[in-house]
């Protein structure tokens, strides 16, 4: 059975989360694509505001858009 890929945009968002989280700069966007971008700076953000509210680690289980 084919497993079906994931949106692409919904990757770059996790990605962006996932580095946010983790403390990661910005410029660490591997893609120049505009779209893909804006969706992984989206994430980034979130991951970035999660990180400053100290939702890491087990207390931002819940927050996790891989657990979701």
């Amino acid at each position: 059975m084919k497993r079906q890929k994931r949106d692409r945009f919904q990757r770059a968002y996790i990605h962006g989360y996932k580095a946010g989280v983790s403390g990661r700069s910005r410029d660490d966007c591997p893609s120049q694509d505009v779209n893909l971008r804006e969706y992984w700076m989206s994430g980034w953000r979130e991951g970035r505001g999660d990180h400053w509210a100290g939702m890491t680690g087990v207390s931002g289980i819940h927050k996790n858009p891989m657990v979701v």
